[in-house]
């Protein structure tokens, strides 16, 4: 097999009859988060609100997340595939259909789900399809997984704002998905916090260096 051919495997979604089957049992994963402490499963503060993104190698995109003030607690994953509890190796296979995501549970009294949203879009570039710099496959594409219409609307808010910029700079068409939340399904342990676990470990993260607008009807959400 050639290099344009395992490329094109890569960065081409599985079918739910061609996605690898999975299991019916979890993966083990880590019980608290390394850098602060609180359950990855919870529970979680009463109010308390998820969000899930997907920018890239995890293990980068975590940590911009973690470092936000209002954030109770971060995990990273695997979602928008098919493949039931997924292994690491099974979802960079690019059989699963699952994209490297981060979940968020955040405090919304203290930090809204539209800055969280800037942050995402600031943190990578998202005009790149199945690849994110040199990671190339369906697990490094950008995706915002909405849990409401109110997230939803949020989101395609910020998008075409964020579009809208990136083409003043001579930037492509955004290529996010915005979609209904798919099932969450947690990651190895030794993926949770990677970064704060290796502080010189690999980061594959590059912004465009734009700033994503955010329009003033939003900024309470």
């Amino acid at each position: 097999m050639g290099i344009l051919d395992l490329i094109s495997k890569k960065t081409t979604m599985p079918t739910a009859d061609t996605a690898l089957p999975g299991r019916d049992a979890l993966i083990p994963t880590a019980e608290r988060h390394f850098v602060n402490g609180v359950p990855l499963k919870g529970p979680y503060p009463d109010g308390a609100e998820e969000a899930l993104f997907g920018l890239g190698c995890f293990w980068g995109a975590e940590r911009v997340f973690w470092e936000i003030p209002g954030v109770i607690v971060t995990a990273v994953g695997y979602a928008g595939g098919h493949t039931p509890n997924p292994t690491y190796e099974e979802v960079c296979s690019g059989r699963t259909g699952h994209n490297e995501v981060v979940r968020v549970i955040f405090d919304p009294s203290k930090v809204s789900y539209a800055t969280l949203v800037k942050a995402f879009f600031e943190a990578h570039d998202p005009t790149q399809g199945m690849r994110q710099g040199n990671d190339v496959g369906t697990q490094y594409r950008s995706g915002i997984y909405v849990a409401d219409d109110g997230q939803r609307q949020v989101a395609e808010a910020l998008a075409q704002t964020y579009r809208d910029a990136l083409a003043d700079k001579g930037f492509g068409s955004i290529t996010t998905e915005i979609v209904d939340r798919p099932p969450f399904y947690f990651a190895e342990d030794y993926h949770q916090q990677y970064l704060a676990k290796n502080p010189h470990g690999y980061c594959g993260l590059g912004g465009t260096g734009v700033a994503c607008p955010v329009p003033t009807d939003t900024v309470a959400n």
